[in-house]
């Protein structure tokens, strides 16, 4: 039988596939290796109001809290009178609403009270009276 064109190319194809695996391993393992992890898995890891601001708010909200518009309406929470009540924030934080989702089986309650209060605390927001965990657990009743 007389070689064909296939006969060489497959082979060698296979040697220049196998020559890239190493390479394409490491560059995945280095990218996530590298690359900062706001959250793992289902739960949020951040700890502080302004983390869980960073990293889970103010993608809809934005950085600055001025919200936005256009695919969907995320409201302003610079200077927000419904932040005046706690157990609304809490609520909203817990339960969502419209179109922002419900973040209660993500947050414990130390996380919960923690950003309410950093939001209640900055952007223009100067309620003093800090939420507690207790009140987010006893809200979830």
């Amino acid at each position: 039988m007389r070689p064909t064109r296939a006969h060489f190319v497959a082979p060698a194809a296979g040697a220049v596939l196998l020559a890239f695996l190493p390479a394409a391993a490491d560059f995945a393992q280095d990218n996530t290796a590298t690359r900062p992890t706001f959250s793992s898995g289902y739960r949020f890891v951040e700890m502080t109001g302004e983390e869980l601001f960073a990293n889970v708010c103010q993608g809809c909200h934005m950085p600055d809290a001025s919200g936005a518009g256009g695919a969907g309406a995320y409201p302003s929470l610079i200077a927000n009178r419904n932040l005046a009540t706690s157990s609304y924030a809490v609520h909203l934080v817990v339960n969502g609403r419209r179109g922002m989702p419900a973040f209660g089986d993500m947050m414990t309650d130390g996380q919960v009270a923690a950003v309410v209060n950093y939001l209640r605390t900055h952007f223009g927001n100067s309620y003093t009276d800090a939420v507690t965990a207790r009140e987010v657990a006893e809200a979830r009743r």
